[in-house]
């Protein structure tokens, strides 16, 4: 196992370290170490090819860093480089500044010293400085494209409503789940599809219901604008819609149930209506499998063989704050950490 270091967005810190876990998982590799207070959460992955994989997925992150130690140690990782490789410093929480900063200007000097080239804008290698009484060296070795939740924001969509969650947001979630590519995976309260858009995009075959024939059409409308397609898509009560029989179960469940003035629970308190139908769709889960659903005040809608494994609480509009919470069967793996 290769040890790497995901510098965190910081827009929702304990989410983004449960996000780069859970997806380092779903890579076949598993967390680095106990929680963290600063911007760097550690896990392990199988090769460091997998750290552009992992970027590839995060949403609440910055990038993936190899560390390689003390700056000391930086003239024999720079001595390695092919002769003529162009390579950046920066130090990180300061992207852009460096040139009145001593130590970046000295690993500078120690790159072109050992043959290399000073290129900020286009560089093969990128290294980043992690300031403190014993400053560290990073390498960089995955990006997070941190543009293209951007694109799937509201106002981009061809289906639009006053409230729906952020990209970022959804895709956090979709990593809770540890969805892989052909996953089965169901949102029993599909309303805009932010949810299933996410899982689409790590490659999921969805599966989706609402009880509203307009945001069924309108989340069909979202996902063909993404280039996501779904297996199956219906118009009804989610507590009495059977699940498709004929497979091996669904790999997660992933919802984010109606809630506030804006969402339409056909009069039913939305307590009520999560506990009706949540545990008839973690049913249909195979063992293994994850149910991620995003909660307000609601106590836990799942019980009996099923363990909360995490709660993350996360303000997603103004005042309003969510809890992030992923369940599992009693007999399963290991908990989530966080």
């Amino acid at each position: 196992m290769i040890r790497i270091e995901v510098e965190l967005s910081g827009e929702a810190p304990a989410l983004g370290r449960a996000e780069a876990i859970a997806a380092a998982e779903t890579l076949g590799g598993r967390a680095g170490g106990p929680p963290e207070d600063g911007p760097l959460t550690a896990v392990e992955l199988p090769s460091v090819e997998d750290a552009a994989r992992l970027a590839d997925r995060l949403a609440l992150a910055r990038r993936c860093l190899r560390p390689i130690g003390p700056l000391a140690h930086a003239p024999a990782r720079f001595r390695s480089l092919p002769p003529g490789s162009t390579a950046a410093v920066r130090r990180l929480g300061r992207p852009t500044s460096g040139g009145q900063d001593e130590e970046v200007r000295r690993i500078g000097r120690a790159i072109v010293d050992a043959g290399g080239r000073i290129d900020l804008e286009r560089p093969e290698h990128r290294f980043w400085i992690r300031p403190g009484a014993d400053p560290s060296l990073y390498e960089e070795c995955g990006s997070v494209d941190r543009s293209k939740p951007a694109g799937r924001r509201m106002p981009t969509l061809p289906f639009q409503r006053p409230v729906s969650l952020p990209p970022r947001l959804a895709r956090a979630a979709a990593n809770l789940a540890r969805i892989r590519a052909g996953d089965r995976v169901a949102d029993p309260f599909v309303g805009t599809g932010a949810l299933l858009a996410e899982a689409g995009l790590l490659g999921a075959r969805l599966y989706g219901v609402d009880r509203d024939p307009e945001m069924v059409r309108g989340a069909l409308r979202n996902l063909a604008h993404l280039a996501v397609g779904a297996e199956e898509m219906i118009v009804g009560d989610a507590g009495t819609v059977a699940p498709p029989s004929g497979e091996t179960g669904f790999d997660a469940v992933l919802t984010d149930p109606p809630y506030g003035r804006s969402s339409s629970t056909g009069g039913e308190d939305g307590s009520a209506l999560l506990a009706r139908v949540l545990p008839r769709w973690a049913e249909a889960v195979r063992p293994g499998g994850k149910v991620v659903v995003i909660l307000g005040a609601e106590s836990d809608p799942l019980g009996g063989a099923w363990r909360r494994e995490l709660a993350v609480p996360v303000r997603v509009h103004r005042s309003l704050t969510r809890r992030f919470c992923v369940y599992g069967r009693a007999g399963d793996a290991t908990p989530t950490p966080g």
